[in-house]
């Protein structure tokens, strides 16, 4: 009778088809997560490659029928497979059980279609036997995580027997027919699916698993002690056929150990891009001793294409973990000084700023080598794993069958580590797939991203006050100069750390009291600020917008309209307005939005004296400057103003004195009036950081209430808070975003109008102190001190 015969390359084509419409068929019905999406890509590249090794290992240039059935079980197992791995989510039972069940009873049908057909094959039975034990071994893991890691036995015991044959020859020695052998084997798939239906209470499931693993433990120690026995009798090599190895020339010892090397280093580049971590507190040795699941996948792919495919397969994976490793290495950056990882829509905008710091703090020609050096690691690190990945993939497709059996294992560890959740430390699973999650996430904040401006343009459209007249606005503050102070890097560590609150705490009491004493009042509370570490200008733009603007392309969007901000409030309702940002040094068009009457930056404000670190001038000298060109002129009107204070910014060293108000003159006096501590007697040691960070605080506080006292009169409102928490180094990988805001008025009338705030008397707000969303302050502003006027109604006019 002739027999049907497929061919090896489309056999696998379509049967590869078949599991990816199977993984979509149970994703529509179940809901299939990244985990099991990514279990089911490992479990169909390394299937393919292990059966195109046992193809060639065996000389099979055909499947069979009784193949073919091994095949639709292999695909059902499959489905299997990503049902049990994709945590966190519930295992689907019914599904689950339904595919196993299936795939065990096609296993009475493969054997008698091979003896019916007259193809019974040692590549078959291996076939058959390796389908078998991973069903098993995945059952067995599944009900483990319900009845205990005992019930794994049963899975891993035959992958147990294997490993040790590698050890001890003798084992591999072929064994005598058993029956009994066979039937213990074949009942082991049918009571591990048989308890993983839950029919039976758990006492149930425990007896006859319990039942299961006794009868298995006895047939493999039965089977153990005959080949011990006739040891003597087994071969020393196995019998199979191998795939004919290429004759390497010969090489000398110092070449072949710089080969040695240059693969080491591949290997280690490969490993370190796929599991790495992107936060320098969790390296740590666990962080580096895992399985990374899409090795292995990388590694059945390459074993599976041809020649060209492969190459070019090696080039694209080479470039692709280039830049998963770049992105990692600027993950890192960003967690180390804004606490979260590099957006890949919004944050390209810090890098300007982020060049100007180094220009501030190391000079011009440190910033431009440090961005050459930036350049080259990016085209270094492209072109190095590019080279790695195209040598690791000649390597890997030169020992073949070893590298399949190798990654075979792996994947069987690496699957049942995964259902298990072993870890060797908390958070950091051995079961590793960091690289398919950091690229999740990146794909997450990419699309969040491209959807914001949609978002963001309806949030917008909402504004109490865009109609509301300006006779109408801030009535309560009517003759008032209110001085809206932003303190750089002021956050609630530096009122709660108990390295740093204690002489920030002291001085914020003592200047509650000296202000008491002086006939001011003050209330203060939290706000939560839309950014961390860095990015001032995006906290600005929510006090004055009224707006979440917690990224550049909203702060565009927000610089670009017309949406009324607090400065442009004051403006239509009669002040004159101000900003001090003197840390600007360039033109800078989007400051039109918030509307100043005047703009005071770096360009414009004559000051002599030396600079501190990333801060242009003294904050004391800044306030007395602003104090001799605003409210010191006689007969002035009421005034508005925006003042950024950046003596506390990073890196905190070097830091000015206070000195006697009369004799700042030009600056020059703060040449010899410094700390003389310079950056480098404080970085990068975390305790020397967080005192120099506390006592730029303790200056700036020093200087507003010292600006207060002296300057302070019946029509001066202060408001002073901070943009946002220090970097990470200072506030801690798990800090809020929480900042002080304190408004210190000497009129009563104006701490009535915010009674209703619910927030503390004192400069230093109690742990806790009513915490608001940035975003919220405009508006609550606006009506404590109006009355103001809805613009519905204004709007519905035509006004």
């Amino acid at each position: 009778m002739a027999v049907l015969k497929a061919s090896p390359v489309r056999t696998l084509i379509a049967g590869a088809a078949a599991q990816v419409a199977l993984f979509i068929g149970l994703a529509l019905v179940t809901g299939l997560g990244p985990s099991g999406w990514l279990t089911g890509i490992a479990y169909l590249v390394i299937g393919c490659a292990a059966i195109t090794t046992g193809l060639r290992r065996y000389g099979v240039t055909a499947f069979g029928p009784a193949d073919l059935v091994t095949l639709a079980r292999a695909v059902l197992i499959g489905g299997v497979t990503v049902l049990v791995s994709d945590i966190p989510e519930p295992v689907p039972v019914t599904p689950m059980v339904v595919l196993a069940a299936v795939a065990l009873s096609l296993d009475a049908v493969d054997g008698r279609v091979a003896r019916h057909t007259g193809t019974v094959s040692r590549f078959g039975a291996r076939f058959d036997m390796e389908t078998d034990a991973f069903l098993i071994l995945v059952l067995s893991a599944y009900l483990a995580t319900n009845l205990g890691p005992w019930v794994l036995a049963i899975g891993v015991m035959r992958y147990v027997f294997v490993v040790a044959g590698r050890l001890l020859p003798w084992l591999r020695a072929e064994l005598p027919h058993s029956m009994i052998r066979k039937t213990i084997a074949a009942a082991q798939g049918i009571i591990l699916a048989f308890a993983a239906a839950e029919l039976l209470p758990e006492t149930g499931n425990v007896l006859i698993l319990g039942l299961a693993l006794a009868a298995l433990v006895w047939s493999f120690g039965y089977d153990v002690a005959w080949l011990y026995r006739h040891r003597a009798d087994a071969p020393t090599e196995t019998t199979e056929t191998t795939e004919p190895a290429e004759e390497a020339p010969a090489r000398s010892t110092r070449r072949r150990v710089l080969a040695g090397v240059g693969t080491g280093l591949a290997v280690a580049l490969v490993l370190f891009a796929l599991i790495a971590p992107n936060r320098l507190s969790h390296f740590s040795p666990a962080a580096f001793a895992r399985i990374p699941i899409e090795a292995l996948i990388i590694t059945g792919l390459v074993l599976v294409l041809p020649a060209v495919a492969r190459r070019v397969a090696a080039v694209i994976i080479g470039l692709s973990l280039g830049l998963l490793l770049i992105v990692k290495l600027t993950d890192i950056g960003f967690n180390e000084v804004l606490a979260r990882p590099f957006d890949l829509v919004f944050d390209w905008s810090f890098l300007r700023p982020g060049v100007d710091y180094l220009a501030d703090s190391v000079g011009q020609l440190g910033a431009v080598l440090a961005v050459i050096g930036a350049c080259l690691l990016v085209v270094g690190t492209l072109v190095l794993m590019t080279i790695a990945a195209l040598r690791l993939s000649r390597q890997l497709v030169s020992r073949r069958p070893t590298v399949t059996r190798n990654v075979a294992v792996l994947g069987v560890v690496w699957l049942v580590c995964a259902v298990l959740g072993v870890q060797f430390t908390t958070g950091t699973p051995v079961a590793s797939r960091a690289a398919s999650d950091t690229v999740y996430d990146e794909a997450k904040r990419v699309h969040a991203g491209l959807l914001d401006p949609e978002q963001f343009a309806k949030e917008a459209s909402v504004d109490r006050f865009r109609y509301t007249p300006g006779e109408e606005l801030l009535t309560g503050l009517r003759g008032k100069d209110v001085l809206l102070n932003f303190i750089e890097s002021y956050g609630r560590v530096a009122v709660e750390d108990p390295l740093i609150s204690p002489g920030v705490d002291a001085k914020l009491d003592a200047g509650t009291a000296k202000l008491k004493a002086a006939g001011f009042q003050t209330r203060s509370a939290f706000l939560s600020s839309s950014t961390f570490g860095g990015g001032s200008w995006l906290a600005h733009a929510s006090i004055q917008s009224g707006l979440w603007i917690n990224n550049q392309q909203r702060y565009d969007a927000l610089t670009a309209g017309n949406r009324m901000s607090l400065t442009k409030a004051f403006k239509r309702a009669g002040w004159d307005t101000f900003g001090a940002s003197p840390q600007i040094n360039r033109d800078w068009p989007e400051g039109e939005y918030f509307g100043y009457d005047k703009m005071y930056t770096q360009n414009n404000i004559d000051y002599q004296g030396p600079a501190f670190a990333y801060s242009r001038m003294p904050d004391q000298w800044l306030l007395q400057y602003l104090q001799n060109t605003q409210r010191g002129k006689p007969g002035h009107r009421p005034v508005m103003g925006e003042i950024d204070l950046t003596s506390s910014h990073s890196p905190w060293a070097p830091l000015p004195k206070p000195v006697d108000w009369k004799q700042l003159g030009d600056g020059k006096v703060f040449e010899t009036a410094t700390n003389g501590k310079k950056g480098k007697n404080v970085w990068p040691d975390p305790t020397k950081v967080k005192r120099a960070y506390g006592q730029s605080i303790e200056y700036v506080l020093e200087t507003l209430i010292s600006y207060a006292q002296t300057y302070g009169d019946k029509n001066l409102v202060m408001i002073f808070l901070g943009d946002h928490q220090p970097a990470p180094i200072v506030s801690g990988e798990d800090a809020t975003h929480d900042v002080p805001i304190t408004i210190v008025a000497k009129d009563p009338a104006v701490i009535k109008r915010i009674a209703k705030w619910g927030w503390q008397e004192g400069l230093n707000p109690a742990p806790n102190a009513p915490v608001w969303k940035m975003s919220k302050f405009r508006d609550r502003f606006l009506t404590a001190f109006g009355p103001g006027r809805s613009s519905q109604h204004v709007a519905a006019s035509g006004k």
